[in-house]
């Protein structure tokens, strides 16, 4: 997750996603609010522990820091040096990751059309409303801002939280800060992450709660709304300068190889591209078996685990009569 957060138009929710782990990550999101004072009242650290999940989140937040410092360079790196190849390796990668997703529902109707229709014109329609975050005039305010909805678009399989971020006129600014380790910056964008995963994540658990079928379809729609972003061969035709002189891209033309070669005299570099195009959907649809296989998702309609149920409870099935099985 870590690595493809690092790379504009690549979403760490649809590794989640294809892994199998992507609903309990929200869920276990969730968690993190007042009802997690309550558990530790209640049952000290170790029900605090559980209630929280730790045991899922913490090695996942390690490998999500660790990839986003040693991959961040490279990305770079790859996105100056072969931005063909590695658009070429990400679309196969997204491509198959919507094929994963939607195999999931099994109570498909005709009307789950209209939330995958919504995901593609929101998937569509988002980057080009960012630009208007960095009018709200205050540096810390628009890091604030930018955080929290690059950390919401974590949680959504298709929606690069980066991409956001480089049409905000963000991603340079925050990727140079991880590299340089200003702590500062870092607080002031954490802070606007921490507003996102708070209300986001309850959003996205009631989604899936109530209705399961409908939101997997939207996030389909955002997976394949998404797909544009990381055609290789595209030309950029319209965008617009941000505070700092950066380039924050609006519109592209998309192109056969071809016509990108006429046009940009450089080699399209077809089979290298489709190559990678093929080693990313493959990598997609391995993880794609190897999660459902060795990480299933907690079923929708569980219930959420509770605070009522701490450790103090346990011995009251001792007092309970032989006809209490109910």
């Amino acid at each position: 997750m870590g690595a493809a957060d690092a790379v504009p138009g690549v979403s760490g929710g649809t590794i989640a996603f294809v892994t199998g782990i992507y609903e309990e990550l929200i869920h276990s999101i969730r968690q993190f609010g007042p009802s997690a004072f309550v558990a530790w009242r209640r049952g000290g650290v170790p029900l605090l522990v559980t209630h929280l999940n730790l045991a899922f989140v913490l090695p996942l937040l390690a490998g999500i820091a660790a990839s986003l410092v040693s991959v961040a360079h490279l990305v770079v790196w790859l996105m100056d040096s072969h931005p063909l190849l590695l658009n070429g390796f990400f679309f196969g990668l997204v491509a198959a990751s919507a094929v994963v997703v939607s195999r999931h529902p099994a109570d498909w109707k005709w009307w789950h059309l209209l939330p995958l229709v919504a995901g593609l014109l929101l998937a569509h329609w988002l980057p080009a409303l960012m630009p208007l975050i960095t009018q709200l005039g205050s540096a810390n305010l628009v890091l604030v801002v930018g955080g929290a909805i690059a950390i919401s678009a974590l949680l959504l399989p298709g929606v690069s939280g980066s991409f956001l971020l480089l049409t905000m006129g963000l991603y340079g600014t925050v990727m140079q800060g991880i590299r340089s380790l200003d702590l500062g910056l870092i607080a002031i964008f954490g802070v606007g992450c921490l507003i996102g995963l708070f209300f986001f994540s309850r959003l996205l658990s009631w989604l899936l709660r109530h209705h399961h079928t409908a939101t997997l379809q939207l996030l389909v729609g955002f997976i394949l709304g998404s797909l544009p972003v990381l055609w290789p061969w595209r030309e950029l035709v319209r965008y617009q300068l941000g505070r700092e002189g950066q380039m924050i891209p609006l519109d592209y033309r998309y192109l056969t190889p071809g016509d990108y070669a006429l046009l940009t005299g450089e080699a399209a570099q077809l089979p290298a591209v489709l190559a990678l195009m093929l080693v990313g959907a493959g990598l997609v649809l391995l993880l794609g078996r190897t999660g459902r296989h060795a990480a299933p998702a907690r079923p929708h309609d569980a219930p959420e685990p509770s605070v009522s149920r701490g450790p103090d409870t346990s011995h009251r099935s001792d007092n309970k009569e032989e006809g209490s099985d109910a």
